[in-house]
């Protein structure tokens, strides 16, 4: 009596194309783009380097995918956050909690971004990281400078060097931070506002 098969399960394309996407972003993270090549991509993927190109023509376009992948995510998050007519102490909680959100999405493509975007953005082809940084310091200037405006946060606040300490300070959580770690993104978004906030809030 003949043994029956079980059915092969193949890979989709588009779930193929993800699984090397978030392949190469780790590589990235971890080695850095410069010293990364296709082929080290392939090896860590476990396939050939020439059958990566079935699915990509180089590692421009694979990092270009994941950076405007979680920029656009970054975008679609803070648009509803900035279009959700808050006070300027809930504004500013909402962008920081979604921060770490994006940080738990995509702890790797944050990594690069902090490490390569301002040598890539010279780069025609990834200029639109440099707009997205002008996109986001206005977002955030303007929502301390509500604040300060509507007496939520003190009047002496120097508002761009509040920028710059809350920007780097949450956005350095991808060199530590692990998805399915011991805390979620929203509990460490907590405790990061408990400490800001006791630094900035009008005391009463």
């Amino acid at each position: 009596m003949p043994t029956k098969k079980s059915p092969q399960v193949s890979v989709s394309a588009p779930a193929r194309r993800h699984e090397l996407l978030r392949t190469a972003a780790e590589v990235f993270a971890e080695q850095g783009y410069n010293a990364t090549t296709v082929r080290t991509i392939a090896d860590h993927a476990g396939m050939l380097a020439g059958s990566l190109y079935y699915h990509f023509d180089s590692k421009e376009s694979m990092l270009e995918e994941i950076l405007r992948t979680f920029l656009d995510e970054l975008w679609d998050g803070y648009d509803a956050v900035l279009d959700a007519g808050l006070g300027a102490r809930e504004t500013l909680q909402a962008l920081v909690t979604e921060s770490f959100r994006e940080i738990d999405r995509h702890r790797a493509a944050v990594a690069i971004y902090q490490k390569e975007s301002r040598q890539l953005a010279a780069q025609e082809r990834f200029a639109f990281l440099a707009e997205s940084q002008r996109k986001f310091e206005k977002a955030w200037l303007a929502t301390l400078e509500r604040g300060v405006a509507d007496r939520v946060f003190r009047d002496d606040l120097d508002v761009r060097l509040t920028y710059r300490f809350v920007r780097d300070t949450v956005w350095v959580a991808a060199s530590w931070y692990r998805p399915g770690g011991q805390h979620s993104p929203e509990e460490i978004a907590r405790q990061y506002l408990s400490m800001v906030l006791d630094g900035i809030a009008v005391r009463t």
